[in-house]
Order: C-alpha cells, then sequence, then structure tokens
C-alpha cells in the first residue's frame, strides 16, 4: 500500500484575481492535494476575508497599509502590505510552491523573491520574464526551481514538447484569438471605445491583459516570455491567429509535424496542470467537445497590430527594452480605459516611449525597476500630447 501523501502547500500572489479565484476553485475541489499557506491580494479586501475565512491561510497580504490593518482588526490576524507584505508572501517558509499572478510589472519582485527562496513557480505574470528574462532563469537554475508556466500558449507548449528532443524543434507557433475587432477594419480602430475593447469573444480576463489581447501586445509579450522559457530563437517563435482559441499553442518539428494542445476556453486547465504536474487532475473545467470541430489559422495583419513587431523589436534588441516596452504598455492601456487616450493612441504612446528611451544593459533587478520608472514617467508625458 502506497503512503499517503502530504498536501502540496502554495502561496497564491494575486489571489483575487482571475487566476488566483481559479487556483482557489482548483484547491476547493481537491484539498486532499493542495493547502493554502499564504495569500496575497491587491484592494479587493471583501473578497480577501472570504478566502482568508475560507482557507484559513497562515500568512496574508495586500496592497494598502489601511486595508491590512482593517482587515487585521477584524478577523485579528497578521497581514502584510505593499511589496514587503507580497515578497513576505512570495517566500512563506512553508510554501512548496508559488502561484505569481499579480498583473503587470507589480508581480516582479515578489516573485523574484519566490524563485531566491527555492519556491517552485506556477507562473501567470507573464511580465517577470518579459522583464528580467536571463536574470529570472539564472536564478531558476542556481536554485534548483521547477517553473512551470500557467499562461495557456505557454502550457501548451510546454506539453507539446514533452517527450521530445529540443534539437528537432524548428518552430515554436503561438495561437492568438485576434480579440473583438479581428474582424473590423483598421480605419475604425481610432472610434473603438474601452466597453468594445473589453469585451472579449472568447476569454474571461483581467482588463489590462483583454486590452492586450484586443492590440496583440499581448501576443508580443508571450513572445518574449516563449523564447526564455523554451530557449527558442525569436526568429523560430511564429504567431498565428486563431479565431475559435481551441488550439492553445503548436510545436512544429523539422520532419514537418506539429503537434498542437487543445483544450476549453478555461484557465482552470492550465493552472491545474502547473500545480499538478508531473500528474493530472480533474481541473472543474467545461470538456472540450469535438463534434462540428472548426478550426482556422492564418496570418495576422502587421498594419492592424503593430504592436507585435514591437515586441519582437524589443526581444531583438534585449538589455532594458523589454522593460521599456512593458512600461510603456501598461500606462498606455490605463489611459486608454480611463478615456484619456484612443485605442489606436496605445500603440503611438508605446512606439514614441520604446524610440526615444536609451537602451542600456540590465544587470540587476533594480537595473529594470529605475528602466521602468523611467519608462512610465516618459510615457505619461507622451500620452498627454494624445489627450
Amino acid at each position: 500500500m502506497s503512503a499517503e501523501r502530504s498536501p502540496k502547500k502554495i502561496s497564491i500572489l494575486g489571489s483575487t484575481g482571475s487566476i488566483g479565484r481559479s487556483t482557489l476553485d482548483i484547491v476547493r475541489s481537491h484539498p486532499d492535494r493542495f493547502e493554502v499557506v499564504a495569500l496575497a491580494a491587491g484592494t479587493n479586501t471583501d473578497l480577501l476575508r472570504e478566502q482568508i475565512e475560507e482557507f484559513k491561510p497562515g500568512y496574508v497580504s495586500v496592497l494598502t497599509e489601511d486595508g491590512a490593518k482593517r482587515i487585521s482588526r477584524e478577523l485579528g490576524i497578521e497581514v502584510g502590505a505593499g511589496v514587503e507584505g507580497a515578497v513576505r508572501t512570495a517566500t512563506c517558509e512553508e510554501a512548496d510552491m508559488v502561484v505569481s499572478a499579480i498583473s503587470g510589472a507589480a508581480g516582479l519582485v515578489p516573485t523574484v523573491a519566490a524563485v531566491k527562496a527555492g519556491k517552485d513557480i506556477a507562473l501567470a505574470n507573464k511580465e517577470t520574464l518579459v522583464m528580467a528574462g536571463p536574470l529570472i532563469m539564472d536564478d531558476v537554475k542556481k536554485n534548483g526551481v521547477r517553473l512551470m508556466p500557467v499562461d495557456s500558449e505557454h502550457s501548451a507548449i510546454f506539453q507539446a514538447l514533452a517527450g521530445h528532443n529540443s534539437r528537432d524543434v524548428k518552430r515554436i507557433i503561438l495561437t492568438a484569438s485576434g480579440g473583438p475587432f479581428l474582424n473590423m477594419p483598421a480605419e475604425r480602430l481610432a472610434e473603438v471605445t474601452p466597453e468594445e475593447a473589453l469585451n472579449h469573444p472568447r476569454w474571461s480576463m483581467g482588463r489590462k491583459i483583454t486590452i492586450d489581447s484586443a492590440t496583440l501586445m499581448n501576443k508580443g509579450l508571450e513572445v518574449i516570455e516563449a523564447h526564455w522559457l523554451f530557449g527558442v530563437d525569436a526568429d523560430r517563435i511564429s504567431v498565428c491567429i486563431h479565431p475559435q482559441s481551441i488550439v492553445h499553442s503548436m510545436v512544429e518539428y523539422k520532419d514537418g509535424s506539429i503537434v498542437a494542445q487543445l483544450g476549453s476556453t478555461d484557465m482552470k486547465g492550465p493552472i491545474s496542470y502547473a500545480l499538478s504536474y508531473p500528474e493530472r487532475i480533474e481541473p472543474g473545467a467545461e470538456p472540450l467537445g469535438l463534434d462540428g470541430l472548426k478550426l482556422e489559422f492564418f496570418e495576422p495583419e502587421a498594419g492592424k497590430f503593430p504592436c507585435l513587431a514591437l515586441a519582437y523589436r524589443a526581444l531583438e534588441k534585449g538589455g532594458t527594452a523589454p522593460t521599456v516596452l512593458n512600461a510603456a504598455d501598461e500606462v498606455a492601456v490605463e489611459m486608454f480605459l480611463n478615456g484619456a487616450i484612443g485605442f489606436t493612441d496605445i500603440f503611438k504612446v508605446i512606439e514614441e516611449v520604446f524610440n526615444g528611451s536609451e537602451i542600456r544593459g540590465a544587470d540587476s533587478i533594480e537595473d529594470l525597476l529605475k528602466a521602468d520608472r523611467r519608462a512610465r514617467r516618459t510615457a505619461v508625458e507622451a500620452a498627454r500630447a494624445f489627450a
């Protein structure tokens, strides 16, 4: 008879976001396999309180000091705040794995801390590798960390590479839905509203990533992430539009074979795989039906999705270039969502900041954080010209 297995202890960075909530759904369905030991959230303290009461983590952090004091007073527990609190969540001694799901550049520092602490990572925060790919991968190797991709595309690639020789890979093919404006003429894009851009046809995601999906910047960031995750050069990473979002990505081998991973449009699939690898568990997602399945693939229009080419340029330049790209994008998307600039101005702001920034080497996380701050200030100034 086999010995009873202890539950895997996990910390979740971004527990109230879409990835965090889906992760907790999986934990809820498999209490014998997983135990929550720490949670970090942003400003949704009402939902966090519910999560605390249900999962009883040993440590909790939120974005602000006021939020931390309020929850601590109401529940009688210790609550951290800000970057320091998120880092403590990420390095929680009891944790076996950290789910990195804080949105944007804010997820970088706690994820780096988790890697340095030797925690296995379920990575949903693509900005960690976009900004600090070479530094992170060095630390992953140094600390013997298992880095599991949670993005559906990178999870699909990871699965399609399994059992194959990396020398046989011809190229990686990232699929993109094309977002809500796939069939809209390019000349009409300047008129679209934030509400229209947030109406993704296939996926339910956070606001920022949904806008990035509409501009295809999300796919550009995924190209950079794939380069670092899988050690494949940019000229062997392709993007194709696949409106059905059923094939989550593919790997083409030198003999002409293409291995694809298919699944429903539910992030619980890749999350559960990252949590349970090398095993597979029931994720609680709607299974993919094959009857009447229709699959289409075609090249993205360069003129309609200029952010994609800009991401390839950033990867080619290296150093602080991807950090500048990401920072400018975060600022531009936020200003679009607030109604300050138009949809097509997002690219204009990013391009202006990218072309006008001094690209430097990045030997430390602090170098990257300084580049991030400079690019954000420049992006705010650039956006004002389009307001």
